[in-house]
């Protein structure tokens, strides 16, 4: 939409020139036509009344000209004749314009001709910029980002510039380096720590100007890093309900005097819904507990830097992790009869009693802490087998 308009606003322009060259009268540098007022920038809703007055010599009247907004015709009962060489036009309640180049405005001969033009700038002033958030990546650099303010469309060319500068001393320094996305902007290099930041956004346009708050931050409290690497998720032995999950830190935090913290995540292969380990401190290896026997799930790893050069504060969560996809064990049944016998009363006592307290067991070491669990896996092996052989006899006894 908008190279259509810009395309037309230089055909309107070529037109224009052309039309001075073929006078007679170009020498006298006087306009042929002219359209006040001209490139007008008026509020959404605004009215406006333009005049497009020729020259006596181009020997054309008022009443044979029209006006186009956008290569579409006006009604004429928006137009007024002022004089025999002047024709206004009225348009209300104006509307945003379609492109942030302005809006053409056009005056025409009676044989479609263009005699002049002009452009509409209507829109909005800006809003305060808000929600302005800083990243560091490996302290290297800095990325930041903002929101426009409620409404994101101002309708006409809207400038951001973010602005920073050391807090106690240093120069003033707009931020020159766009990501691509709107709203953003990066600064490659050149940034001090230990030593605060000041940084603000402000925005313009023909109507306006506003600015946001200023934040201070300093770079090492707002680090991140990449996503862990090499996640790899596998069974653990014949358990039915466990997956171990292990990964490689990224390699930048070798580089600096930091550890991470990690945190996991994890879903069905049929589900959207993630479960979440908040805190897996800061070892690379983890067992997934009290999942569903003979499925698929999807594994993703993060990490947010602690200790950055001795700083008290935790820095940033990374991406998430490629998801890594692992199957539990499926349960083996016997085939040609139930599976649903009861087992003797006293047996089944015993078993509620060990469920009950190798599940506190299991709960008090669910997630990623440093408790052995070797005893209960040997347990839960042991307890799988029995009742695979305890279902066999009954179904050999059936049959």
């Amino acid at each position: 939409m908008q190279a259509d308009f810009t395309s037309r606003l230089g055909l309107i322009r070529k037109s224009y020139t052309a039309a001075h060259r073929q006078s007679p009268h170009l020498g006298n540098n006087k306009d042929l036509a002219i359209i006040s007022p001209q490139d007008t920038v008026l509020r959404i809703g605004s009215s406006l009344t333009a005049v497009c007055t020729v020259s006596a010599e181009l020997e054309i009247t008022a009443r044979s000209l029209y006006w186009t907004l956008n290569g579409r015709r006006l009604a004429r009962n928006t137009y007024r004749v002022l004089s025999s060489t002047e024709l206004s036009v009225t348009l209300h309640q104006l509307n945003g314009s379609l492109q942030q180049s302005g809006d053409n405005l056009v005056c025409h001969r009676g044989n479609g001709e263009v005699l002049a033009g002009s452009c509409l700038y209507v829109g909005l002033p800006p809003e305060k910029p808000v929600n302005l958030t800083c990243w560091s990546r490996n302290t290297k650099d800095l990325s930041c980002r903002w929101s426009p303010g409620s409404r994101e469309e101002t309708f006409i060319n809207t400038k951001y510039i973010l602005k920073y500068k050391l807090k106690w001393y240093g120069k003033e320094k707009d931020c020159e380096e766009n990501t691509g996305e709107q709203y953003t902007c990066y600064i490659p290099r050149d940034l001090a720590i230990f030593t605060p930041y000041e940084i603000w956004v402000e925005a313009s346009n023909q109507l306006g100007s506003a600015t946001s708050d200023v934040i201070t931050l300093d770079i090492l409290d707002v680090v991140t890093t990449d996503p862990p690497s090499d996640v790899y998720v596998s069974r653990v032995g014949d358990l039915e309900d466990q997956l171990s999950v292990r990964w490689e830190s990224p390699p930048a935090l070798k580089d600096y005097l930091f550890q991470a913290k990690y945190q996991i995540r994890y879903r069905l292969e049929e589900s959207e819904e993630w479960k979440m380990i908040d805190d897996a401190g800061n070892q690379t290896s983890c067992r997934l507990a009290g999942l569903r026997a003979g499925t698929v799930y999807f594994v993703q790893v993060r990490c947010s830097p602690v200790g950055i050069y001795g700083s008290r504060k935790a820095g940033i969560w990374s991406e998430w992790s490629h998801s890594t996809a692992a199957s539990t064990p499926g349960i083996e049944r016997s085939h040609g009869g139930s599976c649903d016998l009861k087992p003797s009363e006293q047996n089944s006592t015993l078993r509620r009693e060990l469920k009950q307290f190798f599940g506190w067991m299991r709960k008090h070491s669910y997630g990623c802490t440093d408790v052995s669990i070797k005893l209960y896996d040997q347990w839960r092996v042991w307890l799988q087998k029995a009742q695979k052989t305890h279902d066999q006899v009954l179904q050999n006894g059936k049959s």
